[in-house]
């Protein structure tokens, strides 16, 4: 096979496969000069991209970095960082995607875990990894992505290298492509191995029952590092579309991007909606050249879906998946009835089952409760260097673990209930925070609400809700509780509602029901 130039027309990508390090090489051949890339003013076509790619790849080949090191990503969203994960799988390394919000103390045990050997970094992040380099002993090399000192390479002497991307050979589809990690609610983050089969089938397989097209111009305020962004960004590259990427979230900022660059598909967390919905600007935004929305990370309320839908007259899709599956795992179809509440149906190529909460091999009714299991090619190897953590998810039958619970209905669509780690327990009663979440939501002072629990001596536990209003609407504690009364039998409603400015919140906007007690104080 020919290396890969910053030429689409020498091109010689060989027999379509699942390797992730090919991705830009084969759209550069077919979209050569169409704007792929749209970030802070600056416009990248294929066939740049490709190029500045392929110069990265020869750098790092340059400095050491050879097939199988752990090369890691830890900064915003930025084109540096679109460049810097495909140049480095295009060298044959391993990806390892770091959430930003991650302290240095965090970093460490994650660059620690996996072994890795180079380091892609912000200009302000990077003394603070430097600093890391005695305490992470595999770690060989730090790139800031600006001014360099103090030890770092600087991302432009990659850029300025004059060799063409190494000629190595190219992965198998089950090959280790990426080590993403979890957030760690339970101790120290596990490290989810994802092969090149997984990510490239899932992000096809999302992009098609979505019909997703190189005709599309996609917003991404998502984090890239998070699986949900890095679903975008390789699937709007690998069909061929248009990514229009922040940096970071700002409501009044994406509904302007989307006027200003006619944007077609937008993707978000349920909060991002919230936000644009409570936005002042969102009346006079122009919001018609939206054709499909799609949300992700928890569960929307359906009375906020509603509103969303009404407003930019698109679909909002709901999706579902997990840094153990490389990205989604279900999804609902844009030609099929939209069913809001649902998450849809298996991506094709995934099984999906509903396994009682006692015994997993049991699969439960349909319309009865239990755990979301999954099973196929999108499922992780396992949790790097942790083979207790991946037997505990995986069953010797294939079927994973996902943590949440879920009901089928009889058409096959998926519903999520909640997370099993967030059930309340009051009296002895099931309460799921979700329920609740989606019926206080569709007050109309609510702009978002997120619910948890506080200790109880009679009953156990009671939820709460935390409440953020809309700008200029009021309510009171009184008024939310009895709001919910028609709606929800008497153990499961709120039996406080604290009002907040904001709620603790990802990276990826996704709200922290754990940190809930924090506001308490």
């Amino acid at each position: 096979m020919a290396e890969p130039t910053a030429d689409p027309a020498q091109l010689d990508v060989g027999p379509i496969r699942a390797d992730l390090g090919l991705i830009l090489a084969r759209s550069a051949e077919r979209f050569g000069a169409k704007p792929a890339l749209i970030v802070g003013g600056r416009t990248l076509t294929y066939q740049a991209l490709n190029g500045l790619c392929d110069r990265v790849a020869a750098g790092l080949h340059a400095v050491g970095v050879r097939p199988g090191d752990r090369v890691s990503l830890y900064s915003p969203n930025r084109w540096e960082w679109v460049v810097a994960y495909h140049a480095a799988l295009r060298a044959g390394a391993v990806v390892n995607p770091i959430n930003v919000m991650l302290t240095p103390e965090e970093v460490a045990f994650v660059l620690n875990d996996c072994g890795a050997a180079t380091i892609f970094t912000a200009g302000e992040k990077a003394e603070v990894i430097l600093s890391l380099t005695r305490s992470v002993p595999t770690l060989r090399r730090v790139v800031s992505f600006d001014d360099a000192g103090g030890g770092a390479t600087a991302f432009g002497d990659l850029l300025s290298s004059s060799g063409e991307a190494p000629e190595i050979p190219r992965p198998s589809p089950t090959d280790l492509s990426t080590i993403g990690y979890t957030s760690g609610t339970t101790g120290h983050p596990k490290g989810a191995m994802q092969s090149h089969r997984a990510v490239f089938l899932n992000t096809a397989a999302m992009f098609a029952m979505q019909t997703r097209t190189d005709r599309d111009v996609m917003l991404n305020a998502l984090p890239l590092p998070h699986v949900y962004g890095n679903v975008v960004m390789n699937g709007t590259l690998m069909a061929g579309a248009t990514l229009v990427l922040m940096e970071r979230f700002d409501a009044a900022a994406a509904l302007a991007e989307i006027q200003r660059y006619r944007v077609t598909v937008f993707d978000g967390v349920p909060t991002m909606y919230a936000m644009m919905l409570a936005d002042p600007s969102l009346p006079a935004a122009d919001l018609s050249s939206l054709r499909i929305c799609a949300v992700g990370g928890q569960t929307m309320p359906r009375s906020k879906m509603a509103e969303w839908e009404r407003i930019s007259q698109a679909p909002l899709l709901e999706i579902w998946g997990m840094t153990e599956l490389g990205g989604v795992g279900t999804s609902n179809c844009s030609y099929l009835p939209n069913v809001h509440g649902s998450i849809g149906f298996a991506l094709p190529g995934l099984e999906a089952r509903v396994g009682s909460l006692d015994d997993p091999s049991v699969t439960m009714p349909d319309g009865e409760p239990g755990e979301l299991m999954v099973r196929g090619p999108h499922v992780m190897l396992g949790y790097y260097g942790n083979e207790q953590a991946t037997r505990n998810a995986i069953e010797s039958d294939g079927w994973m673990h996902t943590g949440d619970i879920a009901t089928r209905d009889d058409e096959g669509h998926y519903f999520i209930v909640d997370r099993r780690n967030d059930l309340i327990i009051t009296g002895g009663f099931n309460v799921y925070p979700a329920e609740i979440e989606r019926v206080v939501a569709a007050h109309p002072a609510v702009a978002m609400v997120a619910v948890g629990s506080v200790p109880d001596e009679t009953r156990g536990e009671l939820a709460r809700a935390y409440v953020v209003l809309r700008p200029g609407a009021a309510a009171t504690e009184n008024q939310i509780i009895d709001h919910c009364r028609p709606h929800l039998a008497a153990y499961k409603l709120p039996r406080s509602v604290r009002f907040v400015p904001d709620l603790p919140k990802t990276s990826t906007g996704k709200v922290m029901r754990r940190e809930l007690k924090s506001l308490d104080i």
